[in-house]
């Protein structure tokens, strides 16, 4: 087996996405590099605004082994503040127009939930839908995915961005988010969405303590057959536990990836693409 530290035997190793053109095997985990193009991300180090900060900071996570770039123009720290469609467009096309044209190889996801900014980001290059309502806010969304035949990316949270801290009352954490999934890829898949990626959702609608209990039995999500997305990078889940600042988190990161990869994650979804490439062995 090419990694038996991290890959070990928790997941199938033949799961495999097509992006546009490409097939996107994730036999091996892969590292997403997170390209905020908005003022107000929970970690000042993510924040792009101009197109000339943009691109230097998608070359710097491609030389830097982010094989998936993920660009969000709506900040979903918990309280964030929401934004019109026309605001979003206004913040996300440019930049994947731009990235797009400098890197035409360059796989790209769109961190959105609402459908019109979906297709736009599609229109303009993006192979790949990141919603983080799972169609719960827009369910016209699983349409675009399912027109476009993109993947989709399907997180667990309830409510939105401004309430979702409200909403972290479970039966049970991890029978609760499996029924979740289990239900929306039924949907998809009648949408006709053919490769679904699940992320369970940390530091969504979920105490500090439900996201180490969710990271603890990630592993018992093998049996939905889908690859596993985790975010976990800077969060207030590793900076408030220690005391620290989002700045000051990347060690607490790395260490929560790597428990992450051990149990079957495929795809990294980070802040700092070298640290997260050197954690995945080749």
């Amino acid at each position: 087996m090419q990694n038996s530290d991290v890959e070990g035997t928790i997941f199938p190793a033949n799961f495999s996405i097509v992006a546009g053109d490409k097939l996107i095997d994730l036999s091996t985990p892969l590292v997403m590099g997170i390209v905020n193009v908005t003022p107000d991300s929970f970690y000042s180090g993510s924040r792009s605004e101009s197109v000339n900060e943009i691109l230097t900071r998608v070359n710097d996570m491609l030389n830097s082994g982010a094989s998936i770039l993920d660009i969000g123009g709506y900040s979903s720290r918990p309280d964030a503040t929401d934004i019109s469609v026309k605001e979003e467009i206004s913040r996300i096309q440019p930049a994947i127009a731009a990235i797009s044209k400098e890197f035409p190889d360059a796989i790209l996801s769109i961190d959105t939930f609402k459908s019109e900014v979906a297709k736009i980001a599609i229109e303009e290059g993006a192979q790949i839908i990141n919603d983080i309502s799972g169609f719960g806010i827009d369910p016209k969304i699983a349409d675009v995915a399912g027109q476009y035949q993109v993947p989709y990316i399907l997180m667990h949270m309830r409510g939105t961005p401004q309430n979702m801290q409200k909403n972290v009352e479970y039966d049970n954490l991890f029978s609760d988010i499996s029924n979740y999934f289990s239900e929306k890829i039924k949907i998809l898949e009648s949408k006709g969405v053919k490769d679904i990626i699940l992320d369970p959702g940390f530091g969504f609608s979920k105490t500090i303590d439900q996201n180490y209990e969710l990271l603890d039995n990630l592993e018992h999500f093998r049996f939905l057959e889908r690859p596993i997305l985790v975010g976990l990078s800077r969060k207030s889940m590793i900076y408030k536990k220690l005391g620290i600042t989002a700045e000051e988190s990347l060690n607490g990161t790395i260490a929560l990836n790597k428990i992450a990869l051990s149990k079957g994650a495929k795809v990294l979804r980070v802040h700092d693409a070298k640290e997260a490439t050197e954690l995945i062995v080749r």
